[in-house]
């Protein structure tokens, strides 16, 4: 099962719950990406120039979740950082987030 889901598509308003979602009752549930989700749309857009242009695609896997980040051209080192360090660290912390669902996340930056 693949979802995609664009940048605005999640709204964090106060930290603690979510405006919108793609779960029943409009909350985002461990299968959809949930807090993962969350995280990664949240970092993406925090560090991209062009927030609109951020998309993630969610694939269940039987380990786990993927989490596909596709932001545009212009961003992608940003995403990335010297040697990697911004992308290892977003992966951790969409990791630990999954780890907080009881799923475990992985995240894949492509390159279009």
């Amino acid at each position: 099962m693949t979802d995609l889901y664009e940048a605005g598509d999640i709204n964090q308003s106060d930290g603690d719950e979510l405006d919108e979602g793609v779960g029943e009752g409009n909350e985002l549930t461990a299968a959809d990406g949930g807090t993962p989700l969350a995280v990664l749309t949240y970092l993406a857009k925090s560090l991209s120039n062009d927030p609109e242009a951020v998309v993630i695609e969610t694939e269940e896997r039987r380990n786990g979740l993927r989490l596909s980040l596709h932001v545009a051209p212009d961003d992608m080192g940003r995403v990335i950082g010297r040697r990697g360090r911004t992308a290892q660290a977003i992966r951790t912390l969409v990791n630990v987030a999954g780890a907080k669902d009881g799923i475990q996340a992985s995240v894949d930056i492509v390159d279009d």
